[in-house]
C-alpha cells in the first residue's frame, strides 16, 4: 500500500532478505527502458550524422556551462534512484553502493561514446567529468555521511527569450526543457541544520545555492537569425542565486500518500524568493523564483 511504498526512496534499514521478484522486475524493466531510450537517442540525434574516427570536442564554454550542470544533475538523480531501489529491494548497503552508486555514470557513458564518433560533435571531456561529479557526489556522501546532506536540484521556467526566438528555443514548454537553457537553474540544496552545525531548525529546511545563465541563443555565441527572423541582440550573462528550499523526504505526515509524494519530489527546488548576483554586476531580489 502507499504507506509501504513511501519507503522506496531513502530506505533506512537493511533487509535480511532480498526481494528477488522486485529486483528482477526492476532490472528487466529498467534495462528495457534504457535500451529503448538509447535506440531513440541514436535515431533522433545521430542517425543523420557522418560518423568519423573517435575524436574530441572542446565544449567547455557551451551555454556558459549550464549544460554541464545538467549532466551532473542527471547522473546524480539516476545514481540516487538506482541506489535507493536496490536498498528497497533488500540488497545490502555495500552492493547497493557498488552497483547503484555508479549507475548514473554508467548510463550516461554510451551517449558520450556516440558523441566521440559523431561528425557533428565529438567526445567531451567536460561532459564526461560532469557525469562523474554527479555520481561521485551521491556516492561520496553515502560513504562519508550515510546521508545526502547536499542534493542537486532543478527548477525550470520558460525564459523570456523563448518568445523572441521564433522556435529556436522550442515551440512549447517540453521543447523548451531541451532547447532553452536560459530557463534552467541547478541548485545545490544543503540541510540548514548541517550547515549551521545546530539542530534547532526544522529538519526539512534547506539553504540552496543556484546557478543559471541568460541571454543565450546558441551554445557558444548568439545566432543572428533563425528561419529568416532576426533575433534580438542580447547579452549573455551568468546568474548566481541563494534561496531557501524544502528537503521534501524529510517531511513526515500521517498520510502515506503525502509522504510518498514528498519523496518523489526530491529533485525539485521549491519556488521561493531568491537573491541574485550576476556577471553584469547586478544584485537584485526575486519575490518568487522558479
Amino acid at each position: 500500500g502507499s504507506a509501504h511504498a513511501q519507503d522506496i526512496l531513502n530506505p533506512e534499514n537493511d533487509s535480511s532478505e532480498v526481494n528477488k521478484k522486485l529486483l528482477t522486475a526492476g532490472i528487466v524493466g529498467g534495462s528495457a527502458a534504457y535500451l529503448g531510450a538509447t535506440v531513440f537517442l541514436f535515431h533522433s540525434i545521430y542517425e543523420d550524422d557522418n560518423f568519423e574516427p573517435f575524436h574530441f570536442y572542446n565544449d567547455r564554454l557551451s551555454f556558459l556551462q549550464v549544460d554541464k550542470f545538467q549532466h551532473a544533475f542527471g547522473t546524480y538523480a539516476a545514481t540516487y534512484a538506482g541506489y535507493n531501489f536496490l536498498r528497497f529491494a533488500g540488497v545490502n548497503r555495500e552492493k547497493s553502493l557498488l552497483y547503484g552508486g555508479t549507475l548514473g555514470f554508467v548510463l550516461a557513458a554510451p551517449k558520450e561514446i556516440f558523441d566521440g564518433f559523431s561528425g557533428g560533435t565529438g567526445f567531451s571531456v567536460f561532459d564526461f567529468t560532469a557525469n562523474l561529479i554527479g555520481s561521485a557526489l551521491f556516492t561520496g556522501q553515502e560513504l562519508i555521511f550515510r546521508d545526502q546532506i547536499m542534493k542537486i536540484k532543478f527548477s525550470f521556467q520558460r525564459s523570456e527569450y523563448s518568445e523572441q526566438s521564433n522556435g529556436y528555443l522550442g515551440e512549447n514548454i517540453l521543447d523548451g526543457y531541451f532547447d532553452d537553457y536560459n530557463g534552467h537553474t541547478y541548485w545545490l540544496s544543503i540541510n540548514a541544520n548541517k550547515l549551521m552545525m545546530k539542530n534547532k531548525l526544522p529538519p526539512w529546511l534547506n539553504i540552496a545555492a543556484g546557478y543559471s545563465a541568460n541571454g543565450m541563443f546558441g551554445p557558444f555565441e548568439n545566432i543572428d537569425s533563425y528561419r529568416s527572423v532576426i533575433i534580438p541582440e542580447t547579452e549573455r550573462y551568468r546568474q548566481y542565486l541563494i534561496s531557501l528550499d524544502v528537503d521534501w523526504p524529510k517531511i513526515k505526515t500521517r498520510s502515506g500518500f503525502v509522504n510518498t509524494l514528498c519523496k518523489l519530489l526530491v529533485f525539485i527546488k521549491l519556488p521561493f524568493p531568491a537573491l541574485e548576483f550576476n556577471s553584469k554586476g547586478e544584485f537584485k531580489g526575486h519575490w518568487i523564483y522558479f
